[in-house]
């Protein structure tokens, strides 16, 4: 119990500060409205350490059994056991549920209440009114599980079971938001990872070939000073231009900072860092593809290769890798990058671009929903990493009881959209440039044919004029 503790505080005292660094610190003004936040917010923290705890999950269950195997007798390990790692895979499981089903929507209808109209207004009408809204949403899914059960499975059994709401509802209820998890998760990892070629790109030094940076440095100084005279030159009734001006500014400013860093970048940052990610993610992107690839022929000549149930050999008592204790961390490190590469699609996707979260300037309702989002997507990890036959660890407590692994056609077609939807993402991703030469040689480029909407930026060329990419 004191480790589990001590871990959990842990990942609350980060989440806390992830989170304070992105609320909008004007949202703290009236008293009650400062209650009200301060509980959201608590509730809000504790989500996404639960989050993080879920993600960490899996990996900390793999290297705990390799360490188990290369140290069986060690005195100083006797506390990595297998019921802790059974404990803490029911507790996640858990908190999950109690996060997802509770406390986040207990924190936006408490966030969003006023109290009933008649009461007297106050902490406790808004409780009254979030309780209140709580048992109709309760009431509201139970209806809908309900009627999709019936729909499903319509036989007497199977009614009957939706009556016992601890040891069946609930599990099928959070079965069934795991399974939307990993629709989510196999629409954003794919976009995901082919986008982690641009994200590191922009974070990184790229090699500075064929190009003069004290040129464009020059070019980007009388464009910001050019901007500056007309801003100072704008009179300060005409509202709208001194907003357009100052957004222009901002970007000029953007773009200097930019050369300003590569500028002082050293060789080896520049020459050999952003190659060497490159090819570094272009490796892990390859080898999730082609694990992928071979779970789906071990799923067509092996039964055992489906991830329903918990038959392994136990926690310690045999290796989940071919190759030991080098298998194991390769596919520690394809979790995470797969965990990483869903958030970075996630919030790349066209429908959640207004979701992202902003330094200093996110209100608690976009907070709680991507709390939400996120729970939903690490709660999903480790059944689509399962899934995907990225690890063979047998998931443990109520993470195992989800009735859709156990269908042969779901689980071999979610591994054939997962390799045909990253194939499609990272051929359209490295044949862009050559796509948009075709389109300018067949004069259809100004037909805006490209979904892309960065590819209309202009960026300073060799020479130092601006040009469209």
């Amino acid at each position: 119990f004191q480790i589990c503790f001590l871990l959990f505080a842990v990942l609350y005292i980060v989440s806390y500060f992830i989170i304070t660094r992105y609320k909008r610190k004007a949202d703290e003004q009236e008293d009650e409205d400062a209650i009200v936040n301060r509980i959201s917010l608590f509730l809000s923290t504790f989500t996404l350490a639960v989050s993080a705890g879920a993600v960490l999950l899996l990996p900390f269950s793999i290297i705990s059994n390799e360490i188990l195997l290369s140290f069986p007798q060690n005195y100083y390990i006797q506390w990595l056991n297998g019921s802790l790692i059974h404990g803490l895979w029911n507790l996640a499981s858990l908190f999950s549920n109690l996060c997802l089903f509770v406390l986040m929507p207990f924190a936006f209808f408490f966030l969003e209440s006023e109290g009933f109209a008649g009461l007297k207004k106050g902490i406790r009408a808004r409780i009254l009114e979030t309780l209140v809204m709580l048992i109709l949403l309760a009431l509201l899914i139970l209806g809908i599980v309900w009627v999709a059960s019936a729909l499903i499975d319509n036989d007497a059994a199977s009614m009957e079971s939706l009556y016992d709401l601890w040891e069946f509802y609930l599990p099928y209820l959070y079965s069934c938001i795991s399974l939307m998890g990993c629709l989510l998760l196999l629409l954003c990892t794919p976009v995901g990872l082919s986008r982690m070629f641009t994200v590191m790109g922009q974070l990184l030094v790229k090699p500075t070939i064929l190009e003069d940076l004290d040129e464009q440095m020059y070019i980007i100084t009388l464009e910001e000073e050019a901007i500056q005279r007309r801003l100072n030159g704008v009179s300060s009734t005409v509202e709208y231009q001194t907003v357009e001006l100052e957004r222009e500014l901002e970007k000029v400013k953007s773009k200097k900072t930019n050369l300003e860093r590569r500028k002082k970048a050293s060789a080896w940052e520049r020459n050999l860092v952003y190659p060497a990610v490159m090819i570094l993610l272009l490796i892990e992107t390859s080898i999730s593809v082609l694990l992928v690839a071979l779970n789906i022929l071990y799923l067509l000549v092996d039964e055992t290769a489906m991830p329903k149930g918990s038959g392994g050999p136990g926690i310690g008592n045999a290796s989940l890798s071919t190759f030991g204790f080098v298998g194991a961390a390769l596919e520690i490190i394809l979790i995470f990058y797969l965990m990483v590469s869903s958030v970075v699609g996630f919030y790349s996707l066209r429908f959640f671009e207004n979701f992202t979260p902003r330094k200093d300037d996110t209100t608690m309702t976009k907070i709680i929903g991507n709390c939400v989002s996120i729970l939903v997507l690490s709660s999903a990890l480790p059944v689509m990493s399962r899934t995907l036959g990225i690890t063979r660890f047998d998931l443990l407590g109520d993470f195992g009881r989800f009735n859709w692994l156990g269908n042969f056609y779901i689980v071999l077609s979610y591994n054939l959209l997962f390799a045909i939807m990253t194939t499609l993402c990272l051929v359209r991703k490295f044949t862009s440039a050559v796509r948009e030469e075709l389109l300018k040689a067949l004069g259809l480029d100004k037909l805006h044919l490209s979904n892309n909407p960065r590819d209309s930026e202009t960026k300073p060329s060799a020479n130092g004029h601006q040009k469209t990419l």
